[in-house]
């Protein structure tokens, strides 16, 4: 019997792993495995033209009684080319965003390149400068740009991106800070793929897939700033076009 798929996308650093955490526990969901390095299916050419039976066969099938299948692979929601193949292979596929604080994302973001050895200029350095540099990076190591700290919270442009190929109700967005502090967002995303709502994931509330704090200077208050004031016109469309309040996002 084929079953129904809904993805969990981004951006980097928005809470993904805990969103995969909370659907892993859940008795009628199935999360692809593993966890990490992420499938990453629709990002591999190669992998994609093996099909849907190899898909579902590989990364799927420990949980038989599961009625829903997930991935997580967090760069999906920057890449055109895998929602386009995503709607060819699942038409009616679900599509989750988690998105974050564009600027307290782009500094765990920031964060994350620096333990991993992919960033070594100062944080000012690496979101002044970013233009320049976004696409300076190991394509044979990483998926996408490890610096795309500051476009990646731009999530009006990937939402409307994904819309071209899914209807609005084919999608889902999970505000983080909603739903690490609000059991209401958790039950709208078992809504959302339709399972029971009244699940509760012993996932919430834990700490998942951290960084360290001490990996680099707090970001001065001139450039939150300033980076307030880039990121307002793009969260100001995200508002009006989902109808989303994100008071957290100060």
């Amino acid at each position: 019997m084929t079953k129904r798929h809904f993805f969990i996308g981004g951006a980097q650093r928005s809470g993904t792993t805990y969103a995969y955490h909370l659907c892993a526990g859940h008795p009628e969901i199935e999360m692809a495995l593993p966890v990490r390095p992420e499938p990453k299916f629709f990002l591999n050419a190669d992998l994609y033209e093996k099909g849907y039976a190899y898909y579902q066969a590989t990364y799927f099938g420990k949980k038989p009684h599961a009625r829903v299948c997930g991935e997580k692979s967090t760069s999906y929601i920057e890449r055109e080319s895998v929602a386009r193949e995503i709607a060819g292979m699942i038409p009616d596929a679900q599509i989750v965003f988690v998105l974050r604080n564009p600027i307290d994302r782009a500094i765990s973001n920031y964060r994350f390149s620096v333990l991993h050895g992919a960033e070594h200029e100062s944080m000012e350095v690496a979101f002044l400068h970013e233009a320049e540099r976004i696409e300076q990076y190991d394509r044979q190591r990483f998926s996408v740009s490890p610096y795309a700290y500051l476009r990646r919270g731009r999530y009006i442009e990937y939402i409307e991106m994904y819309e071209r190929y899914f209807r609005p109700e084919q999608i889902h967005i999970l505000i983080y800070e909603q739903m690490v502090a609000q059991e209401a967002s958790v039950q709208g995303l078992y809504r959302f793929l339709g399972v029971d709502t009244e699940y509760r994931s012993p996932s919430r509330g834990e700490v998942i897939n951290a960084n360290s704090e001490q990996v680099s200077e707090p970001l001065r208050a001139d450039i939150r700033e300033q980076l307030n004031e880039q990121f307002a016109p793009y969260t100001a469309r995200l508002r009006a076009h989902t109808g989303l309040e994100i008071a957290e996002w100060k």
